[in-house]
């Protein structure tokens, strides 16, 4: 193990862990439940309440190791300019006249971005509990005579309605579950709701808690998006989908966050809500230094991160006494039926069972897989063969199947490289 230390003396990145390597972060990302026992003797029904463990399989791609160690960066960084021995640190966190512009560079961002179902949000939330703790709690802390409880990270949803409020409430419910106490209850108890004044006061508390990095899930929620009737009236040629954004201060409040308390950002949501989002940056890039990371759903049946990481492992959980061998034929029929899509994947296998444990034969076959997309897994039939189609006007029927422009992050990354 080694010795270097970037942090050495910082007393926020202390409880942090060791920095892992490569190896050592798609090693703690991964999570298999265990494997089927003995079936002879076992009910259908006992069998089916194991097999749903199945939901908690998760198998790192590199992109997911990758996203770890950008969230790792980025929350160490952050409180690298945010030390507690610098006496700058503490006029910011105090809103002192002239500390809202700190002579370093503002606090990074970063986006994942994926289809609906692929694992995007599975993989921040996994990447982010490898740290010991969420909230560490420091009984000898520089200025606090009481200790301090330091809050590593955040993880919440833009909301539905795109509005700061909401947003506000959003981030003030998941900082008091978080911290197991009500230091936001007044607030949220309130008739009337002032969003930027709430937004203010999430911020200076999070900042004077020194948050290390706040996660905003379904980034989409952002935007407002044309009208189903519309969308299926646009031709190949038309380019993109116009979003609208729903609220200008809600985006402004999230990414000032940046400038105003160092902390760094990091969004995820589908194509669309992404797309949108980097055109609303294009003049901000220093928002996204962090990275930007697909989270690619399996494409094709001998894409080797299916055929030969995920579906081999996913076989082995067969809960019959006559298994299905892995093989070709089987990968194309799962990617067929499904559009590779994990979340769906997994929820074709355990409704194959409930199809083959309706037979006394205890085997699984072919036709289960096929019967239970016709069945249990119906109405995501279309959006499946619009995906598979990759005919813009099909998938344009579904908003979070809407293409995005990646021309944006091929400039900006061209950009970073030759700086």
């Amino acid at each position: 193990m080694s010795n270097h230390d970037p942090y050495n003396g910082n007393i926020l990145t202390r409880g942090l862990g060791p920095i892992l390597s490569r190896e050592e972060a798609l090693a703690s990302l991964v999570h298999l439940p265990p494997l089927p026992g003995e079936m002879k003797g076992m009910p259908v029904h006992i069998r089916l309440h194991y097999l749903m463990s199945l939901r908690d399989l998760h198998i790192p791609t590199l992109e997911g190791a990758q996203l770890l160690t950008t969230m790792d960066l980025m929350t160490r960084q952050g409180y690298r300019y945010r030390d507690p021995l610098f006496a700058e640190t503490w006029r910011m966190v105090g809103g002192e006249a002239g500390a809202r512009k700190p002579s370093r560079s503002p606090a990074c961002a970063a986006i994942a971005v994926g289809y609906s179902g692929t694992g995007k949000t599975e993989a921040v939330l996994r990447g982010l509990n490898t740290y010991p703790q969420q909230v560490i709690f420091h009984e000898n802390f520089p200025q606090m005579a009481n200790g301090l409880s330091q809050v590593v990270w955040l993880s919440t949803d833009v909301p539905a309605s795109g509005r700061t409020d909401d947003l506000a409430a959003n981030l003030m419910m998941a900082w008091d579950n978080v911290t197991k106490g009500g230091r936001f209850a007044n607030s949220l108890a309130k008739n009337r709701r002032d969003g930027v004044q709430m937004l203010d006061e999430w911020r200076q508390v999070a900042s004077s808690h020194f948050l290390g990095i706040l996660h905003l899930d379904e980034v989409q929620n952002f935007f407002k998006i044309q009208s189903i009737e519309r969308r299926s009236r646009r031709k190949n040629n038309e380019g993109g989908l116009e979003l609208s954004i729903v609220e200008d201060a809600c985006l402004k409040g999230i990414l000032n966050f940046t400038n105003t308390c160092q902390i760094p950002l990091l969004f995820s949501g589908t194509p669309d809500g992404v797309g949108a989002l980097t055109k609303r940056m294009s003049t901000t890039q220093r928002l996204v230094t962090a990275g930007y990371h697909p989270l690619p759903h399996f494409e094709a049946a001998l894409d080797h991160r299916f055929r030969h990481v995920f579906f081999p492992k996913l076989c082995e959980y067969q809960y019959v006494k006559k298994k299905l061998p892995v093989s070709d034929g089987f990968a194309e029929l799962i990617i067929q039926l499904t559009g590779g899509i994990q979340r769906i994947i997994i929820a074709l296998w355990i409704a194959a069972h409930r199809v083959a444990f309706e037979r006394a034969s205890d085997d699984l076959r072919f036709e289960d897989f096929k019967k239970a997309a016709d069945t249990y897994l119906a109405p995501v039939a279309p959006a499946i063969a619009a995906m598979r189609s990759n005919d813009p006007q099909r998938m344009a029927q579904y908003e979070d199947l809407a293409p995005r422009d990646d021309g944006f992050w091929a400039l900006f990354w061209n950009s970073m490289n030759r700086s």
